[in-house]
């Protein structure tokens, strides 16, 4: 693997350094019947629509909830579906999230949420940061997850920055949340419309994306993606129990092969040996927008299993 050339194509997939948050406050919502007990938090809030078996849906870096909206029409006729908004991301306040890590925080808030409204082993669907999100969640609270599915994220990025371990790792994810900081302003959006360019091939979505990218704070993104970059979870995985699908693309700017890429994926997740692996084509990272049906048909199938 060209890591030097992969680690630069990673910073420039993901790095969107974001402008201040404009602020708005969240509480839990919920339709008529759902009949779920009041639930505080200081970082994650959670809006409720359908009834049936319970699905947790969780957004990326740099989100909005609203991304699952089609994903959400599709299933609430069938499914309570809990759409999670990360504090900090899309103009939400980032209250609890606004110093530190941000991915193991919300899992642990995500499994007191499980536990709080007596949900009983949930499906969860995280899309990037989300499906790291997902990964901890079901590894360090095996018994709460009761399946899992990751869209589009490796168990360990720091392996893209040409390194092999968190600690190794941690420098470069200083360095990289440091540059996120320093980035000057005016070029910010800029930097945004070409990672959400890269990110999503569906034109028509791309000016909302960039929108709450904009609106989200910047210290939650830059501590997030530190956070991200240092945390290794393919070995924890392995205390994964629930069924566990991962969809993946291709990203169009990766300098490697299909193959050597596919190779990798696949060896990231080898220690979860119930994991399925399935490529979407023609997508890029929001396989939600770009494949619908494709990803609607994985989605369906994976909650009728």
């Amino acid at each position: 693997m060209k890591r030097r050339t992969f680690a630069a194509a990673a910073v420039a997939i993901l790095l969107s350094a974001c402008a201040s948050a404009g602020q708005r406050t969240t509480e839990l919502t919920q339709s008529p019947g759902d009949q779920l007990a009041p639930f505080e938090s200081s970082r994650i809030s959670v809006a409720v629509q359908g009834s049936g078996p319970d699905v947790i849906l969780i957004h990326g870096m740099n989100s909005h909830r609203e991304v699952w909206d089609t994903t959400a029409a599709a299933l609430d006729d069938r499914y309570r579906v809990h759409l999670l908004q990360i504090n900090g991301f899309a103009g939400y306040e980032p209250q609890g999230n606004a110093d530190g890590p941000v991915s193991a925080p919300v899992a642990e808030e995500i499994a007191r949420y499980i536990s709080a409204q007596h949900l009983a082993r949930p499906a969860v669907i995280g899309h990037s940061m989300g499906g790291t999100i997902g990964l901890m969640l079901a590894a360090r609270h095996p018994d709460t997850v009761g399946k899992l599915m990751v869209v589009d994220m490796f168990p360990f990025l720091g392996a893209m920055f040409g390194v092999q371990t968190a600690e190794a790792a941690a420098p470069i994810a200083d360095g990289v949340r440091a540059q996120m900081v320093a980035a000057p302003a005016a070029a910010r959006q800029q930097l945004i419309e070409q990672t959400i360019t890269g990110m999503v091939g569906t034109e028509a979505a791309r000016p909302r994306l960039v929108q709450h990218a904009m609106d989200s704070d910047l210290n939650v993104n830059a501590n997030a993606f530190r956070e991200l970059i240092a945390s290794d979870l393919r070995e924890e995985i392995a205390n994964i129990r629930a069924p566990l699908k991962v969809l993946y693309v291709i990203p169009p700017q990766a300098p490697i092969s299909p193959a050597q890429y596919d190779a990798y994926f696949h060896a990231s997740y080898a220690r979860a040996p119930q994991a399925q692996l399935v490529k979407i084509e023609n997508s890029r990272h929001f396989i939600m927008i770009d494949q619908f049906d494709a990803f609607m048909g994985e989605v369906n199938a994976f909650l009728a299993e």
